[in-house]
């Protein structure tokens, strides 16, 4: 290690100035566009989405491309400083998430979360892949075999999205249904087989296929899991216990953000993904009877209002709806789209029936897991870093991710005014929004947030 190089210069004042006006525009973008969601029905993260598709390349870089200059939206130095303060909000809203999970809800229906997520995956895997293999030529990147190219377009379609699954549901006020803890019980367990997936088709990319690259995400993942149902839980609440001690509110907030960045740490060093850490370390926070959650509300309502809202805006500055201008692309994109929501749905809803779930509860599964959103566009980029996509393809997969987030909250509002409110239910809205919350559940029109 050189101990007399230069140290690193910081931003310059032109940098800072980009920067901090980039994070605003992104900000008061998806504030107004996510008003202007709930105006309509809808949950407000469908705003927050197609806030960057407005600010990036579709909108101001095609009608005021000197504007798109100044922001610098197409420099990978300045994406990636949007990204860093986007991915912390993710990595918070997910942890917050698998607080409110009842573990104990998930044990008692494990038969059909395993039902759902096998089906919601397989049937859509099965499809894309299929699809892949029929795409039009010039989709497929220069000098890239057919095969792992279907492979990226099976995992796109078959993955949900635990973040945009998460905000939609805190917006709709039914996270604290059953049906809204099965949905997220079954997303998780979808992204981990997607996690794993994802580093197959990779190695197929890449090296090929051998027996390290599938084995080795799968011993993982099976330790992971392990390590959060034993060494994990009393660990964390001997934490949460210290961090109750004091009278300051603020080193409970600090101590649970600690420990969800460990988590998501500990999964990024396996190769897996910070995300899934996250979650996992949130329901593992969430099970202590030493966590106060009430000492956690302002977190809830800084990452609810302003991370989460950057991360979600930040996901459609790499798309380019310019592209769709050429028939060929958008008579794909139409295709993908379709088969994308026809299958998971139906996958997801074969698999609640099979576990002999009512009808709308199936249906509130199959509207649910339909939301891909951010999961998918980190498949696209994967799939474009490694030369296997091309520009048209990685946009048509960010485009069904953004529509899927937008049809998946009508049919799951639907579904979730037809599926009769129990007592526990109507406990667990108290404990996760406050003694305040309307006991109607039905009332997902609501506020989004209320004091833990």
């Amino acid at each position: 290690m050189n101990l007399s190089a230069e140290p690193i210069a910081p931003m310059s004042g032109h940098q800072v100035l980009v920067f901090v006006t980039l994070i605003g525009l992104l900000l008061g973008s998806a504030l107004l566009l996510g008003l202007l969601a709930r105006r309509l029905g809808l949950p407000s993260v469908i705003g927050e989405l197609c806030a960057g598709v407005l600010i990036g390349p579709s909108i101001v870089g095609t009608l005021v491309p000197d504007v798109a200059g100044w922001l610098q939206t197409g420099q990978e130095r300045q994406l990636h400083l949007v990204d860093a303060v986007g991915y912390l909000g993710v990595l918070l809203l997910v942890g917050i998430t698998g607080i409110g999970i009842d573990v104990g809800l998930l044990r008692r229906r494990a038969g059909a979360t395993a039902w759902v997520s096998a089906t919601a995956l397989v049937l859509p895997l099965a499809a894309g892949v299929a699809l892949g293999l029929v795409l039009p030529d010039d989709l497929v990147a220069q000098g890239a075999d057919r095969v792992p190219f279907a492979a990226f377009v099976g995992v796109a379609m078959c993955v949900s999205a635990v973040p945009v699954i998460a905000k939609t549901l805190l917006d709709m006020r039914l996270l604290h249904r059953d049906v809204g803890q099965l949905i997220m019980g079954s997303a998780t367990a979808s992204d981990l087989v997607g996690w794993l997936l994802l580093s197959v088709v990779s190695a197929m990319a890449t090296v090929g296929v051998r027996a390290a690259n599938v084995l080795l995400p799968v011993a993982f993942i099976a330790g992971l899991v392990l390590i959060c149902m034993t060494v994990a839980r009393p660990s964390v609440g001997y934490v949460l216990r210290l961090a109750g001690r004091t009278r300051d509110h603020g080193a409970m907030t600090a101590t649970v953000v600690l420990l969800l960045f460990a988590f998501a740490a500990l999964t990024q060093a396996l190769h897996l993904e910070a995300v899934l850490g996250a979650m996992l370390g949130g329901m593992v926070i969430g099970s202590s009877k030493y966590l106060d959650r009430e000492k956690l509300a302002p977190l809830r309502t800084f990452v609810t209002a302003v991370l989460a809202p950057l991360f979600f805006a930040t996901a459609g500055l790499r798309m380019d709806l310019t592209a769709l201008a050429r028939p060929t692309v958008l008579a794909a994109a139409g295709l993908v789209l379709v088969v994308a929501v026809v299958t998971k749905f139906a996958g997801a809803y074969l698999g609640a029936r099979t576990a002999r779930m009512g009808r709308w509860e199936s249906m509130a599964l199959g509207a649910g897991l339909n939301a891909r959103g951010a999961i998918e566009v980190i498949i696209a980029i994967v799939g474009l870093q490694l030369g296997v996509l091309t520009t048209e393809m990685y946009t048509i997969i960010i485009l069904v991710a953004i529509i899927t987030s937008l049809t998946a909250p009508p049919m799951l509002r639907l579904a979730a005014r037809n599926i009769e409110v129990t007592a526990e239910e109507k406990a667990r809205d108290r404990w996760l929004n406050g003694p305040t919350a309307d006991d109607n559940a039905d009332d997902d029109d609501g506020p989004t947030l209320r004091a833990a």
